[in-house]
């Protein structure tokens, strides 16, 4: 190649690399001049390409955002790779955000996962924008309309209760574990309304149902019929990401609420004794028990809301995400931010609770023994996001609950001390007991 030839390469390439350079330095410079715009608050040092998650606990993220809130405070970012997060934590924060600030945090976070599951924002759970607000509208209306806090619901409850009860009976006080028993009955009720009937325990088809909404795989369902309506939210993977939602979050939620409430009973056996003197002075022992029984039975009342307070079964919540630029306690916060409310610092917070890592049912009882509400029990969240099943799942655990201790008295299997018994969560999305044995003896 001759000199002329290499010096016109070379020019060629130096130019080529002023020009990206150039390009380069004005990409970073306009990106530098948008973020100057907004302020985060601080938070852990973050490594180039993972940001902090060299420091979380994969599986229990939640442990190590109430540990790093103790350093940087109830509101802190956190690097999720390059992506920054907001995390809220405590009473305060997280009412702030999703109830007084309602506007601002009320949309749906979306992590690679959801946007592969709810393809692209579909259903109520993982919903976002118009669409989720339309199918949101649309599944407490047929809810209310199908019976949900009614008597037509009830009656379901109460009837599969009694055949719990049967399956408990069969076990003759012989240990058994309850999981899946329990997490069928609680399925039933959302087969009722969504199919219009029940599946017996053992139905292969239905343990298989059961498997998929648990394992959080959507369900296939094909509700062709169904899609009358003139609008463009009313389509087969919207219907088929809310159906999946509705027996994700109505069946396992409720189960190991349920199945905490057992293990939490045979932990604290004169705390089951005083339910169950409840139980007897209220109800009796042959008389099912009815919803409005709750507003005349306070302890049992304070131990389910207990129940759920330390259960803390889902301690991330769901993921939120701002709807636009925002100011939140002094720091501007732009547009599409994920924010973390972290449900498990609020129903462990020490300025709400007098004893927060203890099993008390006296959080939720005056001096006179009456039930109290406490703003600081959210395990539905709060805001435009909260549960849209919450008075169901209310009514599902109170009769549950109260016709099993009503007819047994839970007891560990011999050869398992009271020591012995793990409370340690299991880790993931939901936070539910070890699997365990019980004795159910005729009470």
């Amino acid at each position: 190649m001759s000199l002329i030839s290499l010096l016109l390469a070379h020019t060629a390439t130096v130019s080529l690399a002023l020009v990206l350079t150039g390009f380069i330095f004005l990409y970073f410079y306009s990106k530098s001049s948008k973020s100057s715009n907004y302020n985060f608050p601080p938070g852990p040092p973050a490594l180039p390409v993972i940001g902090n998650l060299n420091i979380l606990d994969l599986h229990r993220p939640h442990k190590t955002l109430s540990k790093l809130s103790e350093t940087y405070g109830n509101v802190f970012t956190f690097h999720m790779g390059p992506k920054k997060y907001l995390v809220l934590t405590g009473y305060e924060a997280v009412s702030e955000a999703l109830v007084t600030q309602a506007d601002d945090f009320s949309e749906r976070g979306q992590t690679h996962t959801t946007e592969i599951f709810s393809k692209g924002g579909n259903g109520i759970a993982f919903g976002r924008g118009e669409s989720w607000k339309v199918m949101r509208r649309f599944t407490l209306s047929t809810l209310r309309a199908l019976g949900m806090g009614k008597k037509t619901i009830e009656d379901r409850i109460i009837e599969e209760s009694q055949r719990l009860v049967e399956v408990f009976q069969s076990h003759k006080g012989k240990p058994f574990d309850p999981q899946i028993i329990i997490n069928s009955a609680v399925s039933n009720i959302i087969c009722s309304i969504v199919f219009g009937d029940r599946f017996d325990y053992g139905d292969a088809q239905f343990l298989n149902l059961q498997r998929i909404a648990n394992g959080n795989m959507k369900l296939l369902v094909s509700p062709k019929t169904q899609e009358a309506r003139n609008s463009k939210y009313f389509h087969e993977d919207n219907m088929a990401a809310t159906v999946g939602n509705l027996f994700g979050a109505g069946t396992e939620t409720t189960s190991l609420t349920l199945r905490w409430g057992l293990l939490l009973m045979m932990k604290y056996p004169h705390i089951q004794d005083k339910v169950q003197e409840e139980i007897e002075s209220v109800i009796g022992r042959e008389r099912p028990p009815q919803a409005e029984d709750r507003k005349r039975m306070p302890y049992m009342d304070a131990v389910l809301h207990e129940i759920q307070r330390v259960g803390n079964v889902v301690p991330m919540n769901l993921l939120h995400e701002t709807t636009g630029d925002t100011t939140f306690r002094g720091y501007r916060i732009p547009k599409g931010t994920p924010v973390i409310p972290l449900l498990s610092s609020v129903l462990s917070d020490k300025t709400q609770w007098e004893t927060p890592h203890q099993f008390n049912p006296n959080h939720f009882l005056d001096a006179q023994g009456k039930f109290v509400k406490r703003d600081a029990f959210m395990p539905f969240s709060a805001g435009r996001r909260v549960c849209p099943g919450e008075t169901l799942a209310k009514m599902e655990l109170f009769l549950f609950f109260t016709m099993l201790l009503q007819k047994f008295h839970f007891r560990l299997p011999q050869e398992v001390r009271l020591a012995q018994l793990d409370l340690t969560p299991t880790p993931g999305l939901t936070s539910g007991p070890q699997p365990f044995q019980l004795c159910a003896l005729n009470h």
